[in-house]
């Protein structure tokens, strides 16, 4: 079968794949086989990889008029891929399953966590609705994003409680995530959704993905991931998603187009790779980071540990040394920023990935200067310990000129507590 062919066929399965079933399958499931299920008919076990740019058409007039009926609604184009900054049939593949994993009706794959936030702002900014009420914390770049104004969008900041009266006639967006990077401070996602009545509810769902929690079944009308963590799941790949319904997945195709935020064929199909074994790494993943939020709670060289009530691979945690030691400390850990690796990823949220938010609202938010995010990843529990515990002894108490204390002054020395109880 020539490229073009298979390409053609691939495109056309894909946008069968949401037709309704019979009887819903299972997650471990659907992460396998959605956005394949057309491979065996072509006699193919693995997705071909399209990486065509364009795409030939011999009856101007038709494309003509695929173009004209884009141009309206942001639909998919029937037949054959027009051009690839409109689409690619590998990454339909993976909008596709990623979809059914989330519960939505479609998904829009962009280049990154960052392009796909900002193309549902520019979404909602196109129809007037450029307000945007949000609840911190955020992962520092959507904070930054949202509170520089960069795409014209203005914020008000709120707790869950009140949202109802932040909203005003131009608000176009509510923005929550939970567990939220890096406190992983949870929200009612359905009591929030309820709040905002008519103006849609922007969930980032990175932290727990669809095998832990789907938000369009709390209310959520949008789902942002940073596909990059894992989704990927394995650190050799950037991309961003929103999962959400056709209409909006249309106003956000048309803004890719324009804008050109577009998701790389290979990162697709990386991309499709990593949720077949989605929900083998993050309950895997998730079992260890439990038996480490117990082990840290209980350790008196720790003032307190975030983890998550619905579970998860991540673990935050405040130490009583000097934070900056323990990440130079780690050998087997890596220290690095991202997450959802399959290695198991530590790193100073207050230097890196909190920088760029305000002091002063960032430890408002809970992001404490001792504070550590650990991404838990596939090695064995002990291991891990053991490379945590060594660290830990190597931190010493805070001098002056090191690390600032828990309360934001540098150089106090915190007093070590007893042992601590696990915080949600």
């Amino acid at each position: 079968m020539d490229s073009t062919a298979a390409s053609t066929h691939a495109y056309d399965g894909v946008r069968t794949y949401g037709a309704p079933r019979a009887r819903a399958r299972a997650l471990a499931t659907e992460a396998v086989h959605a956005g394949r299920d057309d491979l065996a008919g072509q006699g193919l076990h693995a997705p071909p990889i399209d990486l065509s740019t364009t795409y030939p058409s011999y009856d101007s007039r038709a494309e003509a008029a695929r173009i004209d009926a884009f141009a309206a609604t942001g639909a998919e184009p029937d037949g054959p891929p027009v051009y690839g900054r409109l689409g690619n049939p590998t990454v339909a593949r993976f909008e596709t399953a990623l979809a059914r994993l989330e519960g939505a009706e479609s998904a829009v794959a962009f280049a990154s966590g960052m392009a796909a936030l900002t193309a549902v702002l520019l979404a909602r900014a196109s129809a007037g609705l450029r307000h945007v009420v949000a609840v911190r914390p955020l992962y520092g770049c959507s904070d930054h994003l949202l509170t520089a104004g960069l795409l014209g969008s203005e914020v008000t900041w709120t707790d869950p409680a009140g949202i109802a009266d932040a909203l005003r006639p131009d608000t176009g967006l509510v923005m929550v995530e939970s567990p939220a990077n890096p406190t992983l401070a949870e929200v009612d996602l359905r009591a929030v959704a309820h709040a905002c009545g008519s103006v849609p509810l922007l969930a980032d769902n990175t932290f727990a993905t669809p095998v832990l929690q789907r938000p369009v079944e709390q209310g959520a009308r949008l789902v942002l991931h940073s596909a990059t963590k894992y989704l990927g799941g394995h650190g050799d790949v950037l991309g961003g998603v929103v999962a959400c319904d056709e209409e909006f997945a249309g106003q956000l195709r048309q803004i890719r187009f324009a804008t050109g935020g577009v998701l790389h064929p290979l990162a697709g199909y990386l991309l499709l790779r990593g949720l077949a074994t989605l929900p083998v790494r993050v309950r895997a993943a998730s079992a260890t980071a439990a038996e480490l939020a117990r082990r840290l709670a209980a350790d008196p060289r720790i003032a307190r540990v975030h983890y998550p009530r619905i579970g998860g691979a991540m673990v935050a945690f405040e130490v009583d040394g000097d934070p900056h030691e323990v990440i130079a400390g780690v050998r087997l850990i890596t220290p690095a920023v991202s997450l959802g690796s399959v290695d198991t990823l530590i790193q100073h949220p207050a230097s890196i990935s909190h920088r760029i938010v305000d002091a002063a609202e960032r430890r408002g938010a809970g992001v404490s200067d001792r504070l550590l995010r650990l991404s838990v990843g596939l090695e064995d529990v002990e291991d891990l310990w053991a490379d945590l515990d060594r660290a830990l002894d190597g931190a010493g108490p805070v001098h002056d000129g090191g690390a600032e204390g828990r309360d934001g002054q540098a150089g106090e020395t915190v007093p070590r507590p007893g042992r601590n109880a696990a915080a949600v």
